[in-house]
């Protein structure tokens, strides 16, 4: 099962404007902004992340919300964040 997760961004790379650290439950992760390309985004901004790009900018209480949904449906929410945990983007 693949979650869209969201998270938080960290860092917006210089050298790479496609490419963000974004924290997720803890677990930092470069994941590609390509997908927003236009849209204002710094660090402390919300991102829904699916398969290593960021989808759409979403606010904090949207993506607070959906973690409380993602933690309460257990394996799936951890396989995620297990996988996440082991990617490698940039």
């Amino acid at each position: 099962m693949c979650l869209g997760i969201p998270g938080e961004i960290v860092e917006i790379r210089a050298d790479e404007s496609d490419l963000a650290r974004v924290d997720v439950a803890g677990v930092r992760r470069m994941v590609n902004i390509g997908l927003l390309e236009g849209q204002p985004l710094v660090a402390g901004d919300w991102v829904l992340i699916h398969v290593g790009f960021a989808l759409s900018k979403i606010d904090e209480q949207e993506a607070r919300a959906a973690m409380d949904f993602l933690q309460s449906i257990g394996q799936a929410y951890d396989d995620e964040i297990r996988a996440l945990a082991e990617s490698r983007i940039g």
